[in-house]
C-alpha cells in the first residue's frame, strides 16, 4: 500500500500531466492546422463584392496553407441563411464565413437564427470600400449640394433606388435622406443590379451603393456620380468630392471580413489573422482593390470586434431614425 506522501506525489504527477496534455491538445491544432480544405461560406450569390473579394483570399490562402480553400455560396434572406449556417458548423477553423457590412445591418431589423455578438469568433477585417451617390445624368444637379437643394424643392418627387430593404443600399440612402432632412420616395428592387439598370434608364434618380458596382457606369457616362460616402475623397475618383464636404458627419462604407463559429480554438484564429494580414499586405492586393475603388486592410482581431461593435450601433440607430424595417 502506498504512503500518505506517496499518493500524494502520484497525484500531483498526474496533474502535472493532465497540465502538459492539455496544453499539448491545445497547441496542436493551430501547429497542424489546416488539416483538411477549408469552407470559406460567403453568403451571397456569386458575382457581388463579397464573392469576388472571397475568392481572391481563398485562392492565396490556399496557396499559403497548401489547403483548398472552397468558397461555398449560400445566398438567400439577406445572408441570413449562410450566416446561421457558418454559426452551426463545426468550430475547428475549417468553416470561415464571408460577412461585409451588411452583418452589422441584418442585426438591426431582423429577429436573427443566431447571436451576432456570441455566434462569431472575429478573426480579420479584408476591407473597406466607400458607398457612392449615383445619378442618372439627366437629373439637372452637378453637386451634392445642389441635389440636396432640389429635392428640398420638390418634395416627395425624387425617386431612390435600393437593392432591397434593409440593403446596404437601402441604409446608405435612409442615412443620407435623414441627415439632409429630405421627403423622397424609395422604391426597392430584388439585388442592385436592377436598381442601377432603372437609374441608369432614368427610372429612377439616384441610387447609393458599393463604388465598386457603379464604377464602369461612371467612366461610361451612363451614370453621373455626385459623392462618395468616406469622409475623404477616394483616389479612384479623385474630382468627386466626399458627401461629408456638403453633408457633414456622413460616411457610408461597405467592409469585408472573415469569421469563424464562436469555439474555433484562438491560436487558429491567430493563425489565420497572421496569414490573412500577409494577404492583405501583398502590392498585388493593393492593386486589386484600388482598381475597384476600396482599400485592403490590416489588423487584429480585436480590431475587427471594435469595427463590428461600432457599426452595429451605427446603423442601429439609423434603422430606427428612418423606421427601417425588416419585409
Amino acid at each position: 500500500m502506498l504512503s500518505n506522501f506517496a499518493v500524494k506525489l502520484l497525484q500531483a504527477l498526474l496533474a502535472v500531466c493532465a497540465l502538459v496534455i492539455a496544453c499539448a491538445a491545445h497547441a496542436q491544432p493551430a501547429d497542424s492546422y489546416p488539416t483538411k480544405p477549408i469552407r470559406l461560406i460567403v453568403p451571397f450569390p456569386p458575382g457581388g463584392s463579397n464573392d469576388i473579394i472571397g475568392r481572391y483570399l481563398a485562392n492565396h490562402l490556399t496557396e499559403r496553407f497548401g489547403k483548398q480553400v472552397v468558397i461555398d455560396n449560400r445566398g438567400g434572406a439577406g445572408g441570413l441563411i449562410g450566416t446561421e449556417t457558418a454559426a452551426n458548423a463545426v468550430a475547428d477553423g475549417h468553416t470561415l464565413l464571408m460577412i461585409s457590412v451588411a452583418y452589422t445591418m441584418n442585426a438591426a431589423i431582423y429577429k436573427l437564427p443566431y447571436d451576432s455578438v456570441k455566434s462569431f469568433a472575429r478573426v480579420a477585417q479584408l476591407g473597406t470600400g466607400p458607398a457612392v451617390l449615383a445619378m442618372y445624368p439627366g437629373v439637372p444637379v452637378n453637386s451634392v449640394k445642389e441635389f440636396i437643394a432640389l429635392a428640398r424643392a420638390k418634395p416627395n418627387t425624387l425617386i431612390y433606388a435600393t437593392a432591397g430593404i434593409g440593403s446596404f443600399q437601402h441604409f446608405a440612402s435612409e442615412l443620407f435622406r435623414t441627415s439632409a432632412g429630405l421627403s423622397m420616395i424609395h422604391v426597392p428592387y430584388k439585388g442592385g443590379g436592377p436598381a442601377m439598370v432603372d437609374t441608369i434608364a432614368g427610372q429612377a434618380h439616384i441610387s447609393i451603393g458599393s463604388l465598386i458596382q457603379f464604377l464602369p457606369h461612371f467612366r461610361s457616362g451612363k451614370l453621373k456620380a455626385l459623392g462618395t460616402g468616406g469622409l475623404k475623397r477616394t483616389t479612384v475618383l479623385p474630382d468627386v468630392p466626399a458627401i461629408a464636404e456638403d453633408l457633414p458627419g456622413y460616411e457610408a462604407n461597405n467592409w469585408w471580413g472573415i469569421l469563424a463559429p464562436a469555439a474555433t480554438p484562438p491560436a487558429i484564429v491567430k493563425k489565420l489573422n497572421v496569414e490573412i494580414n500577409r494577404v492583405m499586405q501583398l502590392p498585388e492586393t493593393g492593386k486589386r482593390f484600388a482598381s475597384e475603388g476600396a482599400d485592403p486592410v490590416s489588423g487584429t482581431p480585436e480590431d475587427f470586434s471594435r469595427l463590428i461593435t461600432a457599426e452595429m450601433v451605427k446603423w442601429a440607430k439609423v434603422a430606427k431614425t428612418a423606421n427601417i424595417k425588416a419585409d
